[in-house]
């Protein structure tokens, strides 16, 4: 493509791994991969690279809707994506980029680039562009979209006839936390003929670093389990899983807090906090949950989960969501986190009780709820997806061991809920 008398050639910009993916203009075009695989990127890449292409080779003007579950984290995803693609190709200056509302536009035709959340599918259905045609779909992070129903909405809604060679397309990319995920029965069980369905990992990523690699290299010894996943792009498995109560469900964190029990007029949801530290291997991970200790029900409402987190982060990110005064329950291995973190102003932080068997003590004090998981906490539900027994090494069965993996966001729960009163309760697998 020639801009303004400059040649731009996509494969020097794009790399390697996707020309099947670059030319495909099936209906459906998803790729599951593990992190480093360049998937977000590169899809990020093709529809700045073709929103150009097919304006300036054919006049046509094809506009784009890029869908999340919470459109409140297109900003730091999405967005930043496409406008760092913007970036890679050298035409920041033929792009406008606006917060409010959230959108890229494309200033010699008017082409949109459009951002929306699924938290109220029928409001995107309505959704039309004022100049040329509404028929391409991103769906990023798209393992959060638990109801097909919704996903049919949205493809129900890019219809009508388009002048060639435009195409209608969905593209789907995601994390294959969970074998479960309906992704998987109808886009990758089947062979159809308007999909393509393409796995990707980091073996495509000629940009990754030496220590890129080494962390690969490192998780594939010490955690396989995660490596399959985040290394290689495989299939979640729930083969062992801890926890079988518990399921993705949307709810308003807020209208649960007022809720008051009718029979003693007191608020019927106790909200509690847990967090594990973590910094480079591992993350650190804060939960705020809402307990419902008659009914045995606990609602995972909001996290926080990074890498490389330093303690002013911790403490601003806390702040922010605004539970800078609550009771923390945290890690009793980091007093000296903790200390700092009472200092900077969480001066309800403190340490929690760990004794011989308190993990399968936190284990089986969980299990006696129902838990449900606000579809906003993705890293709550990969952890549910994969904490499982740890495999026998003769026979592969499960034993009565966990997983040292997939249980940063479990440990802190386990952390929070400790004070809860659970007579009766003994360990077991159930």
């Amino acid at each position: 493509m020639s801009m303004n008398k400059r040649v731009i050639e996509p494969k020097e910009i794009v790399g390697k791994g996707y020309r099947e993916f670059w030319h495909c203009k099936c209906r459906y075009r998803i790729v599951k991969g593990g992190r480093g695989s360049k998937k977000s990127t590169t899809a990020a890449l093709w529809y700045i690279w073709n929103v150009m292409f097919y304006y300036h080779r054919y006049g046509l003007k094809p506009n784009v809707l890029v869908m999340r579950f919470d459109d409140c984290t297109h900003r730091d995803s999405t967005f930043a994506q496409l406008k760092w693609a913007i970036s890679r190709f050298g035409v920041e200056h033929l792009w406008r980029a606006t917060t409010s509302p959230l959108q890229l536009e494309y200033k010699p035709s008017g082409q949109r680039i459009l951002f929306r959340g699924l938290k109220k599918p029928e409001s995107i259905t309505s959704i039309t562009v004022p100049d040329g045609h509404l028929c391409w779909v991103w769906w990023e992070e798209a393992s959060q979209i638990h109801n097909e129903a919704d996903f049919n909405k949205i493809d129900m809604s890019i219809r009508g006839e388009l002048p060639a060679p435009l195409f209608k397309q969905h593209t789907i990319t995601f994390n294959p936390w969970s074998d479960k995920l309906w992704i998987k029965k109808r886009f990758f069980d089947t062979d159809r003929p308007d999909c393509l369905a393409l796995t990707r990992n980091y073996d495509c990523n000629e940009w990754l670093g030496e220590d890129d690699i080494a962390i690969f290299e490192r998780m594939r010894v010490e955690q396989p389990k995660r490596y399959a996943i985040e290394g290689r792009g495989e299939w979640g498995i729930s083969e062992g899983l801890i926890f079988e109560r518990w399921q993705i469900k949307q709810f308003v964190p807020d209208v649960l807090r007022r809720a008051v029990s009718p029979k003693t007029y007191r608020p019927k949801y106790k909200a509690l906090f847990g967090m594990d530290f973590g910094f480079s291997n591992d993350p650190t991970a804060f939960v705020c949950l809402l307990v419902d200790n008659d009914a045995y029900e606990i609602y995972v409402c909001a996290e926080i989960y990074q890498r490389g987190m330093l303690i002013d982060e911790m403490y601003k990110a806390i702040c922010e969501l605004g539970f800078r005064n609550e009771t923390i329950i945290a890690d009793s291995a980091s007093p000296l986190v903790i200390a700092e973190l009472r200092k900077r102003g969480l001066h309800g932080i403190r340490p929690a009780k760990k004794g011989a068997n308190s993990i399968k003590d936190g284990i089986a004090r969980l299990q006696n709820y129902q838990i449900f998981i606000h579809p906003s906490c993705k890293n709550a539900e990969a952890e549910f997806s994969n904490y499982c027994w740890a495999p026998d090494s003769r026979t592969g069965e499960p034993t009565d061991r966990p997983i040292d993996d997939f249980n940063h966001l479990i440990d802190a729960m386990r952390y929070a809920t400790e004070g809860l009163e659970m007579p009766g309760f003994r360990w077991a697998r159930v």
